[in-house]
């Protein structure tokens, strides 16, 4: 019917026809979030297909279809309309994906997308129906690839478990980061032994086992606690088993037994020992409704303009695209076509080190550069120079796998060191053992420093409000002798080579203007 010449739609239509045009509406706008954000949807789909970790994320999408057809039954007896306020998720989402995007952080620009469908369903199927699928919309952030920033942190608890199980029955063991001696070995807690990928995928089935299987809360709080603490401890036992192994067999047949081992067949395990644990505590009645379907059937409205709803909700989701793309176009100078590395007085350039080749990870830097210095005592340390002229997603200043640790190399990290003013310290391991203490520090706009937050902060005010966005990364290293610490190389080497930013700066001049 037509009210003071305005358009309006009768909602008093079967719900049947609601749920058509509702529905139809909802799979077009979430086609058109995908096609608008294609880079990071097939970004995603990638991580799924091809990363073990993240495996389990392929069952996601089919979980969430199921749940919605169990619900079906009584999910048809509802009215979807459009709602407005739900296009305030589907800003939050844009807002997240640009900032994800400006900052170069792609975990945030991922969960930015998956926010963005879950607020064009709330947007579309109104406040009542969302009350209906409550869960499987928030089941939906399980499809974010995420959980890598856990490694280092997992990779320390599996070495120190191991240490205290070694203690227990007796094998003399010592311990230095992530890397165990025993007498009969040296072994790394490498990444892929951290057991990220079965403490991630437990996480996603524990929250779908909690709401199939429990009614009360504080049970659901409880098994979740369960989910998350007997991956984590199984894996320190299975690692604890490969090394107690070694000492009566070999290191060889230790790997293997640990290579059957480990694996889904493992995570199985796991799961069977969580499910059977929990058992007599399931509190859900096999025939309990999902909702109350009563309570949330509403009366039938007039919604005038129901096509402005999802007018709004494709004009926010396509801003972050808009500014990102006039934000990117300005603030890239130009790099310097060649860049060398610095004279420093009382320093001269020596051969690099053959104990064990090192140098760090910058993955999409414009320039890398590394030499070795020996002053007149004797002292030596590295000197590397990495210069970006944008940063953007790969090539990042700072995130995952970038840094003094090739992760395709044999370092790997041990301990953080005393920080320098304006950077940051660290040891690493290489087999050997070799161990070095490395000095970092970033420049990014007028900023120097150690700390990786501050580095994609400012990154992210460069990539939002416009300005020079050429970074820089100076490290400090220098290699432990025996007893003969490292630091007071690298201490004497910064003190002589001057201010880090300064010398930044004048090696990347022309891309900053000079």
């Amino acid at each position: 019917m037509t009210v003071a010449g305005t358009i309006a739609v009768d909602d008093a239509m079967p719900a049947t026809e609601l749920w058509r045009r509702q529905g139809m509406l909802l799979g077009v706008f979430m086609l058109l979030i995908l096609a608008l954000f294609a880079r990071d949807a097939v970004d995603i789909a990638s991580i799924w297909w091809n990363s073990s970790t993240f495996g389990h994320c392929l069952l996601i999408p089919p979980i969430f279809a199921w749940m919605v057809w169990q619900r079906w039954p009584d999910l048809s007896s509802l009215n979807p309309r459009a709602w407005a306020p739900g296009s305030i998720v589907v800003a939050a989402g844009a807002f997240g994906w640009l900032l994800g995007d400006a900052a170069g952080v792609a975990l945030a620009r991922h969960l930015g997308l998956v926010v963005m469908l879950q607020g064009s369903a709330i947007a579309l199927l109104g406040p009542k129906v969302v009350r209906a699928l409550a869960f499987p919309i928030f089941y939906m952030l399980f499809m974010v690839p995420f959980g890598e920033e856990l490694v280092p942190p997992l990779q320390t608890i599996t070495a120190k478990m191991c240490m205290v199980l070694l203690d227990l029955v007796g094998i003399p063991a010592h311990i230095e980061g992530v890397f165990i001696t025993t007498p009969n070995g040296y072994f790394e807690v490498a990444e892929a032994c951290s057991g990220v990928n079965f403490l991630i995928a437990m996480i996603a089935f524990g929250a779908l086992a909690a709401n199939l299987c429990f009614a009360s809360g504080l049970r659901r709080f409880a098994f979740m606690l369960l989910c998350i603490a007997v991956p984590v401890l199984a894996n320190g036992i299975r690692a604890w088993g490969t090394i107690y192994i070694s000492e009566f067999t070999s290191i060889a047949f230790a790997e293997s037994f640990d290579h059957v081992v480990y694996g889904w067949v493992f995570f199985a395990i796991v799961m069977a020992i969580v499910m059977a644990a929990s058992w007599p505590f399931f509190d859900r009645a096999r025939d309990a409704p999902w909702f109350d379907a009563g309570s949330l059937v509403e009366p039938p409205a007039t919604t005038p303009r129901p096509y402005a709803v999802p007018a709004a909700v494709a004009a926010i989701a396509a801003a972050p695209l808009l500014w990102s793309a006039a934000i990117a176009a300005s603030g890239r100078a130009p790099m310097p076509s060649t860049i060398v590395l610095p004279e420093v007085a009382g320093w001269q350039r020596v051969p690099l080190s053959t104990r064990a080749p090192w140098f760090p990870h910058f993955n999409g830097a414009d320039h890398r550069l590394i030499g070795r210095y020996r002053n007149a005592v004797g002292e030596e340390v590295d000197l590397v120079i990495v210069l970006f002229a944008w940063q953007a997603e790969g090539k990042e200043l700072v995130g995952y796998g970038q840094g003094a640790v090739d992760p395709a190399s044999t370092w790997a990290w041990t301990a953080d060191a005393p920080a320098p003013p304006a950077g940051s310290a660290e040891r690493i391991v290489a087999p050997g053992p070799v161990t070095r203490e490395v000095v970092s520090f970033y420049r990014v706009g007028d900023t120097t420093t150690g700390n990786a937050t501050r580095v994609k902060l400012e990154t992210l005010k460069l990539r939002l409000f416009g300005g020079n966005q050429a970074a820089a990364a100076v490290l400090v290293s220098a290699e432990q002798g025996g007893e003969q610490p490292a630091r007071p190389a690298i201490d004497a080497f910064l003190h002589s080579l001057g201010p880090v930013d300064r010398l930044a700066d004048d090696i990347a001049a022309s891309a900053r203007g000079g």
